[in-house]
């Protein structure tokens, strides 16, 4: 469980560094509008982390079509709360939009992390089913 953790929280810095820089090159290199930008990133950076949670995070062996199938649901609905948080702080109470970027992805990892560990990358137990117990 603490390598888990670990792990998750080092590929989640890198999906963070991979979200933040993708959006910092869309808004600052190439003048795509905040939300968008916050869109595109938001989707490279899934696609990283639905890799690296599967192979080195929870290393499972599950159907990967379901799995991949629950995490984009999920990260979906991450996505909704990450937008309408930006859309909040930015647009509405006029805080700055990195320190909101900040603010907002601390929060979606912590749920993401939930989700994935008992939604989406579940581990199989083996079946004790038909063991005689003498």
């Amino acid at each position: 469980m603490k390598q888990e953790v670990i792990s998750y929280l080092f590929f989640g810095v890198l999906t963070t560094l991979i979200n933040f820089i993708s959006y910092l090159l869309l808004t600052d290199v190439l003048g795509v509008l905040y939300t968008a930008a916050t869109v595109v990133s938001w989707i490279v950076a899934v696609l990283f982390a639905y890799i690296t949670n599967k192979i080195y995070v929870f290393k499972t062996q599950g159907n990967i079509l379901k799995e991949l199938g629950s995490f984009i649901v999920f990260r979906l609905l991450s996505l909704g709360l990450d937008l309408g948080l930006m859309i909040v702080m930015v647009s509405m109470l006029q805080i700055n939009d990195l320190f909101s970027k900040v603010v907002v992805n601390i929060l979606v990892v912590i749920i993401n992390y939930l989700l994935s560990k008992f939604m989406i990358f579940q581990r199989k137990e083996p079946s004790h089913l038909g063991e005689s117990h003498e």
